[in-house]
């Protein structure tokens, strides 16, 4: 879907921009760049049609296509055209829910894991050879997933149709590890489930693949501006991969004030870009635009492998930063090293830069704690402030409550979702693509370390430290020079006192048998759901179960139902005080199947703030897995994670 002429021409020639009409589908900056470097051979390619046949299990699930690599790469023959029928199927649905034509200008990305640059030749001669008229490939294929969104809704006018991002997000790469697709639409926002499901069910019908051949591989470290013509009419061009990107969050953040501050005494930065895509935009942003250091980075060169580290921004895959902030390895303060010492704000990437892990020294931000603060904090953060403040907000359903509670008092329309971004990507985008009411600015984020605004389609990690930083700058207006600065810990304490904490972790079982833990699912449905919670049996804790329901959502806006989204327990303690757990399947996984199990405590009384969560919730973690059996059904004694 694209905006009409007229909605286009109004945008452009408005005097004074909303901040809706600064995010939308505009000419960039440098629109008028002309292309370079043209390839000085004629096209003596030919597209030819390969048969082939269906493979099962082709389903996207939250966030795209994740399989072990060797799945795509087709290492066992019952894999063969692995690569080849999910990209032709993509392409069919996409040209289906374009009224049946053909899609002519679309983005080949990835978050440069073992695997992306053969892909990405795969892919574009199968592009090609369909008449995709123009694919544009960012300079070295490493483009992080905010990026690719910046890029769809904002490169000559929002010309792009779709993007094809090769990523498995926060999963490990390398040979043995994962790799994925998923796609993005025409404004920058992941496929939905309508797309999806039919993309699935074209894949169960395949017969056939077009792809290219007698053409060489296309040079992905050209320089910007190259062009390949693979056919008559398909041409590979070389892009930028910063310069839309970049240009929205000029428009979301004072750069030049930032600047300034990063300058102060007593403040700097430590950012883990965890070898993934996120590094390269960190040193665009931090070092090249904001002038910190070279040292302020760490781990922001891309790895195929990922440096063998599992890219996954939270307390147990970013130890090392975990560490240097002066941190345990649950998150609470190590009283042993001196604050002074550590760097005034920590940060984290995953693999493909849109998730985030937020730290002061000695202070862990949980991603729902990032999020309210983020909210109650609107005035330091210009994308906001020029309008008002956010026009609505949305948590993730298992993410804590700490949102809501801002929400209200601020008097901000707040929603509860399910897991996955595309679910907040109908209400951004409520107006612009449904006509009906305007929620943007808008503010959202997921326990899962995901944190953004409608200036993207993407959860975007670097955005969430550049509205950390934002708040530092604001709340350090009045603090004199050589004065210490107002700290994260302080910011983070001050917040609980005036709305109360929401102790919050989560325990991640990976790799569990997909038949035990939908066994144990299925108990938690009849025992609980459907019977009656007043039989559940006693174990002496004081923690009582008083409620248990099945997560399901209405879109507001398109009114589609999504069903089975969560388990939720509800809780009472003998004191009163209310918690609650969720129970969920993780979508992200490659193999086999994770369970995610969420804990939530509320907590007025300011004397407790200071407890460290996994502690605090241990009691009622121990509650829940016996509730449910977890030993008994998945023989799982420990959590792979705890964050």
């Amino acid at each position: 879907m694209k905006f009409s002429i007229l909605a286009i021409s109004a945008c452009l020639f408005a005097r004074q921009s909303t901040c809706t009409d600064a995010f939308a589908p505009k000419p960039s900056f440098t629109a008028g760049h002309q292309k370079a470097n043209l390839s000085p051979r004629s096209v003596t390619a030919t597209s030819i049609e390969v048969p082939t046949k269906p493979i099962e299990g082709m389903k996207p699930g939250t966030s795209g296509l994740r399989k072990k690599v060797e799945v795509w790469q087709a290492i066992d023959d019952s894999n063969k055209n692995y690569l080849e029928n999910f990209i032709q199927s993509l392409l069919d649905t996409a040209v289906a829910k374009n009224e049946g034509k053909q899609i002519d200008t679309i983005i080949v990305a990835g978050d440069g894991r073992y695997y992306n640059k053969e892909a990405m030749q795969i892919i574009c001669r199968i592009l090609a050879a369909n008449g995709v008229k123009d694919i544009y490939v960012p300079k070295g294929g490493i483009m992080s997933t905010p990026a690719v969104s910046a890029a769809i809704r904002l490169r000559e006018g929002g010309k792009p149709q779709g993007g094809v991002v090769l990523t498995a997000s926060h999963n490990p790469g390398g040979p043995g590890e994962d790799f994925g697709i998923k796609y993005n639409e025409g404004f920058g926002q992941p496929a939905g489930e309508d797309f999806t499901d039919a993309l699935w069910e074209r894949s169960l019908e395949i017969q056939s693949f077009k792809t290219v051949e007698g053409f060489d591989d296309i040079n992905l470290d050209a320089s910007v501006g190259t062009t390949y013509q693979l056919t008559d009419a398909s041409t590979v061009t070389i892009i930028d991969p910063f310069r839309e990107y970049l240009s929205t969050l000029k428009e979301c953040f004072d750069f030049d004030s930032l600047k300034e501050f990063a300058k102060r005494p007593g403040f700097s930065i430590l950012y883990d870009g965890m070898h993934g895509a996120g590094g390269p935009f960190a040193r665009r942003v931090l070092v090249e635009e904001l002038g910190l250091p070279e040292s302020c980075l760490m781990r922001c060169d891309p790895r195929p492998d990922f440096g063998k580290c599992h890219p996954d921004p939270n307390l147990t895959y970013a130890s090392d930063l975990v560490k240097k902030m002066g941190l345990n390895a649950d998150g609470s303060s190590n009283e042993s090293v001196d604050s002074a010492t550590l760097p005034t704000l920590g940060a984290a990437n995953d693999g493909d830069g849109d998730r985030n892990l937020i730290a002061g020294a000695g202070c862990f931000v949980t991603p729902s704690d990032s999020l309210a603060l983020i909210c109650d904090n609107w005035e330091s953060i210009p994308h906001f402030s020029k309008a008002g403040g956010p026009k609505g907000v949305a948590r993730s359903m298992p993410s804590s409550a700490a949102l809501d509670v801002v929400a209200e008092a601020r008097d901000i329309p707040c929603f509860s979702t399910p897991t996955g971004w595309k679910f907040f990507g109908n209400l951004m985008s409520s107006k612009e693509m449904f006509g009906k009411r305007d929620y943007t600015p808008f503010l959202c984020g997921e326990e899962s370390f995901g944190t953004g605004s409608d200036h993207i389609r993407e959860k975007d990690g670097l955005w969430a430290v550049l509205a950390w930083m934002s708040i530092l700058m604001k709340a350090n207006e009045a603090t004199e020079d050589g004065a210490p600065l107002v700290s994260v810990k302080d910011v983070v304490t001050r917040h609980w006192a005036k709305y109360g904490r929401h102790f919050y972790c989560r325990y991640d079982y990976e790799a569990v048998d997909s038949g035990a833990a939908n066994k144990m699912m299925d108990l938690i449905r009849e025992q609980y759901v459907s019977g009656d919670v007043s039989n559940a049996k006693d174990d002496g804790s004081g923690i009582k179960l008083v409620a248990a329901e099945e997560f399901g959502y209405t879109d507001p806006v398109d009114g589609s139902e999504t069903s089975k989204q969560g388990l939720i327990l509800s809780f009472e303690y003998a004191n009163g005080d209310s918690a609650r757990v969720v129970f969920r399947l993780s979508g992200t996984g490659s193999a086999g199947a994770t369970i995610r199990m969420y804990l939530e405590k509320y907590e007025k009384d300011t004397t407790n703030h200071g407890e460290a969560a996994p502690n605090m919730l241990k009691s009622l973690a121990d509650r829940a897995i016996g509730l449910v059996q977890m030993l008994e059904l998945t023989g799982r004694e420990e959590p792979t994670v705890i964050t």
